[in-house]
């Protein structure tokens, strides 16, 4: 179950009353999207061959992790399945589903880097298996998930071999529009009939990454539109004021769900980030959008999982079902953290602000340094938390800096906060978006919170700091404070 929180989240009527329509072609409401334009675009593509070819850091060791993973293997075997099922109840086959995209995903990036055709091959026989195959997603209210997450991951794997003689690319776009779209846009609308505040940030993120991505795969303006509007305004609490409540006079904005636990308040900020940059590839700035108000919240969550001391303003959220069992929950601090935690998302968000727009962001930068070379699905364990995001941001995202407070491409910047450097530590995750089962609505929690070992370059030190701050903090209130 998630939050509402008793400090702005509006509970009204859902965003549109019924799902968007996907009949309107891009060019009938404006200028044509870009191709490729979802994670990444052409420039990107060319950039990270070129890097890697020269040798130069840190795309070179960016490529080693990819190249390193099993998915990005040519002998990956496919395993499409009909109907694929994820929550309690249900005979649970989602991770083949994941594993395959993965699969798809760093095959195709693996050969716009290297130009190994057989890379592109096996991609290609991956993405048109699953669109041959799969027909419906079913399960407990994890089925949403699974679409948005599933859903944007496989537009995106798709995007980079849309060209490829043997791509069936129609069959791919009729997968997105019959199978992962309507469920994902269905939640936007009626969030599963609960309440709009019961469920986390991160159901409706990874609900609004896959809407957005069907929008620009498809060539349907008008879904691209939808996607952006909710970002801007929707009522549920993935919107971009609602996940970021409270902006402080520090210039860092409250992360509502830093309030339920690590794992998913890193997953949201993927999430929207994967958002952001989508759009941008569009020519559509969310990243500046509300005077850079998700830089603030990025900068937020760095921090405060790089062991440093944030604000937090309680928050209490209506949850249950409409018309049934209602109740509320208060979050009143933020949740502990664990400097063995992180999520391969901060380089994309470092580099649009410090690269693309020049614009401070210690936080950022140090976090994407502490993860750094970033992989992707397989290197953060077997769990579907380690597949939420597609990673490989130290090869993909790592830019070239522009002229300070200007864009290297997309649209204009805007301007947006510095963040100081009071936090120390580091950082490494797991916590899936997935609730641990039970009710079908909204269970809480993660049935994937496995807690993985990891290492790298987080040392006795860094926990040593995290734990002496942590006490001072406990002192200090018990004395008053």
């Amino acid at each position: 179950m998630l939050k509402a929180t008793g400090i702005g989240i509006g509970i009204g009527a859902t965003a549109l009353a019924t799902p968007t329509a996907l009949a309107t072609p891009a060019g009938a409401a404006g200028a044509p999207l870009v191709h490729p334009g979802l994670l990444h675009t052409r420039a990107d593509l060319d950039r990270m061959a070129a890097k890697v070819k020269a040798g130069a850091r840190p795309y070179a060791a960016g490529f080693a992790k990819l190249t390193a993973n099993r998915h990005a293997q040519s002998g990956w075997r496919v395993d499409p399945q009909a109907v694929v099922y994820r929550g309690s109840g249900t005979p649970e086959n989602y991770r083949i589903l994941y594993n395959d995209i993965h699969a798809a995903y760093q095959n195709a990036l693996r050969y716009h880097v290297s130009g190994e055709e057989a890379n592109a091959d096996t991609a290609v026989a991956i993405l048109n298996a699953w669109s041959g195959k799969l027909t419906r997603l079913e399960g407990s209210a994890d089925r949403f998930l699974a679409a948005g997450l599933y859903g944007y991951q496989f537009a995106n794997a798709a995007e980079l071999v849309r060209d490829h003689g043997d791509f069936d690319l129609g069959r791919a776009q009729e997968l997105m529009r019959s199978v992962f779209h309507p469920l994902s846009d269905d939640f936007l609308t009626r969030h599963n009939g609960a309440v709009v505040t019961n469920y986390w940030p991160n159901w409706d993120l990874a609900a609004l990454a896959c809407v957005l991505a069907t929008g620009i795969f498809c060539d349907e303006r008008a879904v691209v539109e939808r996607a952006v509007e909710y970002f801007k305004h929707g009522d549920g609490m993935g919107s971009v004021k609602h996940a970021i409540p409270v902006v402080h006079e520090d210039g860092l904005g409250e992360w509502v769900e830093a309030g339920r636990d690590q794992g998913h308040a890193l997953l949201g900020v993927g999430l929207m980030g994967t958002v952001c940059e989508m759009a941008w590839n569009q020519g559509i700035d969310l990243y500046g959008y509300d005077d850079s108000r998700f830089l603030k919240g990025a900068q937020y969550v760095a921090e405060w999982a790089l062991g440093g001391d944030v604000p937090y303003t309680a928050n209490t959220r209506k949850k249950g079902a409409i018309g049934g069992w209602s109740g509320t929950e208060t979050a009143s601090d933020v949740a502990g953290v664990d400097p063995g935690m992180t999520r391969p998302i901060w380089a994309m968000i470092a580099n649009h602000y410090t690269r693309r727009r020049g614009l401070p962001a210690s936080y950022l930068t140090r976090a994407a340094a502490k993860a750094a070379p970033e992989g992707g699905g397989g290197d953060y364990g077997p769990n579907s938390g380690g597949f939420d995001q597609l990673g490989f941001g130290t090869l993909a995202f790592t830019r070239d800096r522009g002229r300070v407070g200007e864009p290297v491409g997309g649209p204009s910047p805007s301007p947006g906060p510095s963040g100081g450097s009071r936090g120390v530590g580091g950082v490494r995750p797991q916590a899936s978006a997935s609730p641990a089962g039970g009710d079908d609505l909204a269970a809480t929690g993660s049935g994937d919170a496995a807690g993985w070992a990891a290492a790298a370059g987080i040392g006795a030190v860094t926990g040593g700091l995290l734990l002496l701050r942590r006490r001072d903090r406990v002192l200090r209130r018990g004395a008053g404070e």
